[in-house]
């Protein structure tokens, strides 16, 4: 995706990189045993006039910690089948933060195939008239 560059000059990109963590994920029977590792990677968009701080204070911007609790609710629930579900999902939910305006979601399962680093979704999402 090729974000508009006066989209990029005039919003703060916030990210977490390579999360780890281990879920119950899979559609098929030998990802059901038990859970796998997935590795997470979030990239929050927010307009820089809502992520200025004047006072050098957390409650200024958007703080990293909403990102770690969405995901550590999502993968403490049920047993999901695709990481399209997953990322959907995660992107839904911080894009209700009132402040972001537009999230790229990407999980990774590194550990399916021997012949591979990962398989892996990539989504990217926006609020309307975000972009």
């Amino acid at each position: 995706m090729n974000l508009d560059l006066v989209f990029l000059q005039s919003h703060r990109r916030l990210f977490l990189r390579n999360i780890e963590v281990f879920m119950n994920i899979g559609a098929h029977d030998f990802e059901k045993n038990a859970p796998q590792r997935v590795i997470i990677n979030v990239d929050l968009y927010v307009p820089m006039a809502l992520s200025t701080p004047s006072h050098d204070q957390l409650n200024e911007v958007v703080d990293y910690d909403f990102v770690r609790r969405i995901i550590a609710t999502k993968i403490g629930q049920e047993h999901i089948q695709l990481q399209e579900t997953l990322c959907d999902t995660l992107a839904a939910e911080f894009l209700a933060h009132p402040e972001v305006v537009l999230v790229r979601v990407s999980t990774e399962k590194p550990d399916v195939y021997p012949d591979c680093e990962a398989v892996g979704v990539e989504v990217i999402q926006s609020k309307p008239k975000a972009v």
